[in-house]
């Protein structure tokens, strides 16, 4: 792959692909999250967008790249985003973030209610992994998946698809199989994710004794 193949799929960050999500949010009165290859110059970055009905926008470069991303990709610089949308915080990160623990922790120090997680999921082991993100944080999480496979040259990638959401305490409230594409509607309680007792003498962020984790 070049930057030449890459080009006509990547959009700027004021682009055709933000302006086609923001249409949607505004027709359907509804905030959207989704990944998408940003151009900034000469410059591309694993990106995902937030945008609600007000044409709002939020762009988080993904801070984690994987395999052959590092020769294509610059590694994101925003840092991680919890967006405000209709009393629930969104927090934000794409694919290979997942495998860093750090990524969820963050954003839920962060405040983070949901983290809506877009991705191109090749390993086997992230689905798993998320539920496990959940409990530990104490979060709802989305994780948008992508199915089949693509070809380039020799090079030939299989998405494991099994897109799913969880619960705070790490129940799978939705999910699909590894080559269906689907949409589902789950209610939640943005304030579950906000009690974050474990037991009665137990938060899960307040008793972290940082001074030992360097």
């Amino acid at each position: 792959m070049s930057h030449e193949e890459i080009m006509p799929f990547a959009s700027e960050k004021d682009g055709r692909i933000p302006e086609f999500f923001k249409t949607i949010a505004s027709r359907e009165q509804t905030a959207i999250v989704a990944g998408f290859l940003e151009r900034d110059g000469r410059r591309f970055y694993n990106s995902q967008l937030f945008v609600d009905p007000q044409g709002n926008q939020t762009i988080y470069r993904k801070t984690h790249l994987f395999l052959n991303e590092k020769d294509h990709f610059e590694p994101g610089d925003t840092g991680f985003k919890v967006v405000n949308y209709k009393g629930a915080r969104f927090g934000l990160m794409v694919c290979f973030d997942w495998i860093f623990p750090e990524s969820a922790r963050t954003l839920a120090v962060m405040g983070a209610d949901i983290l809506c997680h877009s991705a191109n999921l090749v390993l086997p082991f992230c689905q798993k992994a998320m539920i496990t993100r959940s409990i530990e944080n104490r979060v709802y999480t989305i994780t948008s998946n992508r199915t089949g496979s693509e070809i380039n040259k020799e090079s030939k990638l299989t998405f494991t698809g099994m897109s799913q959401i969880t619960d705070p305490s790490g129940n799978l409230i939705a999910s699909a199989n590894e080559t269906e594409e689907i949409l589902k509607v789950v209610d939640i309680d943005p304030t579950l994710a906000r009690n974050k007792m474990v037991t009665g003498k137990n938060h899960i962020l307040n008793d972290r004794r940082k001074e030992f984790y360097e």
